[in-house]
């Protein structure tokens, strides 16, 4: 009797293990007694209340506290990319935001936006590739974020100037020699004669 029940109590465990949809239950994921991930200290150009200071701490962000964000980093350039860790194209694209955000994350804010996806696969996602920069988790269940913005698939990025308008955009994974244009339209203008390190140049 005692083996009969000790079996019925494990085929109930794993039955419910398998209905449990992910994220459900306490931790990451949904997993009950995980460890905290560890936290990766977000490289950012600027500070602000919204901004996340962990990169991979996937903070819960709807449109109206996006705005609120961008309204927050007025003052510097931003980049915005609406990725998901299921998205192919968001894979190809990635390595390049990485590059981009070690070259210009001094002076241009980067922001992710996570949509349609599960926070544990999105953190390894990050880790993958090594993104320094911080993303927000849209938990709708549409990717209201990217809707509100009135884009339809993934990826997508906007090139906002220090004044906060949308100077640029591009639906689909970028390239390089792309991205690296559309961060130079958001740059403030260098004095005549000013190198690109902030030194007068040659006479």
């Amino acid at each position: 009797m005692v083996v009969l029940a000790a079996g019925a109590i494990a085929t109930t465990m794993v039955m419910a293990a398998c209905a449990a949809p992910p994220g459900d239950g306490p931790g990451p994921g949904g997993t009950t007694g995980s460890p905290a991930p560890s936290p990766i200290p977000a490289l950012n150009a600027t500070s602000a209340l919204l901004l996340p200071t962990d990169a991979a701490s996937l903070p819960e962000m709807d449109y109206a506290g996006y705005q609120a964000l961008l309204g927050q980093l007025r003052g510097t350039p931003v980049v915005v990319n609406i990725w998901g860790s299921w998205c192919g194209p968001c894979r190809t694209e990635a390595p390049h935001l990485a590059a981009a955000h070690e070259k210009y994350g001094d002076r241009v804010q980067f922001l992710g936006v996570d949509i349609l996806d599960v926070p544990e696969s999105a953190r390894e996602f990050i880790e993958e590739f090594g993104w320094t920069y911080p993303s927000v988790f849209d938990p709708s269940a549409g990717g209201d974020i990217r809707n509100q913005l009135g884009y339809l698939g993934q990826p997508v990025t906007l090139f906002y100037d220090a004044d906060g308008e949308l100077v640029a955009d591009w639906e689909g994974p970028l390239d390089p020699r792309e991205l690296d244009a559309r961060i130079r339209k958001i740059l403030p203008h260098e004095p005549a004669g000013t190198s690109a390190s902030g030194s007068p140049g040659p006479a």
